[in-house]
């Protein structure tokens, strides 16, 4: 009798560790909370997807990606410092998304707490072409909130541009602004800039920041403010009263050929 008990002891061990193992360390009822960020089309039309941030009652933290409408193949992931508009170095080399578009990462070099407020973003490649960005997407203090704020830039002379200034407040108090143009020259790059002052009252006021370049054939150019070119912080509320206005510029950025601006904060 006893070696029969002895027996049925063993199958409910055995059944318990295949039980186990079979459903994973990580089940949803450990999952003590989580956060997801959405990843954007980059280079590969068509390409969706999120990232999210999970922590775990043992104390670990994974970060999944997934994927629509991927080819099927194999893509390098990775967490990489400052905003997307930025760019940054790669601080962690997550798992590679495989053929379903799918990887999980547990870390152990940085908390839950630590990720969701991180000064970063994801980024996924082409593994066939590096240089080929599938995904890419804000994550912690970079996420855009609901806080915006939009500028007419008018024509200027004969150039026919003309376009809008969008200021979006991140979590971490950084601004995105998005310079949108209608008439632009395919193959074309337009300097612009922030300048002090109105167009009205100073009309060739220094410039306080200098933006990255609109692309001519998209009609787009992006810049994360953290700074002012003299190095002094700002933040998305002070330039909603900022004194100043913004030019875009056709060659160089001297206000002799602006081809189209705008006032924007207080004025």
């Amino acid at each position: 009798m006893r070696s029969i008990q002895n027996i049925f002891g063993w199958l409910t061990i055995l059944t318990t560790l295949f039980l186990f193992l079979a459903t994973g360390c990580k089940k949803e009822d450990d999952l003590i909370r989580d956060t997801t960020f959405n990843l954007k089309v980059e280079d590969v039309l068509g390409v969706t997807g999120t990232v999210t941030f999970s922590e775990y009652n043992n104390g670990s933290t994974t970060i999944d990606i997934i994927l629509n409408n991927a080819p099927s193949d194999t893509y390098p992931a990775s967490l990489c410092q400052n905003s997307a508009v930025e760019g940054g170095a790669v601080v962690i080399t997550l798992n590679s998304l495989g053929k379903t578009g799918e990887s999980s990462t547990i870390i152990s070099s940085m908390s839950y707490n630590q990720l969701i407020a991180y000064d970063g973003h994801i980024k996924v490649l082409k593994s066939s072409n590096p240089e080929v960005i599938l995904a890419m997407g804000d994550i912690g203090g970079n996420v855009i909130t609901t806080s915006k704020q939009m500028y007419t830039l008018n024509l200027v002379g004969i150039y026919g541009v003309a376009g809008t200034a969008l200021f979006e407040k991140r979590v971490n108090e950084n601004t995105l602004v998005t310079i949108s143009l209608t008439g632009t020259i395919t193959g074309e790059s337009y300097p612009s800039s922030i300048n002090l002052g109105s167009i009205a009252s100073v009309g060739g006021g220094p410039i306080v920041r200098t933006l990255n370049n609109v692309n001519g054939t998209s009609g787009y150019g992006y810049t994360n403010i953290r700074k002012l070119d003299s190095g002094i912080a700002i933040t998305y509320d002070n330039w909603l009263v900022y004194d100043g206005y913004l030019n875009v510029y056709q060659t160089a950025a001297t206000i002799e050929n602006v081809i189209t601006q705008g006032d924007i904060g207080s004025n």
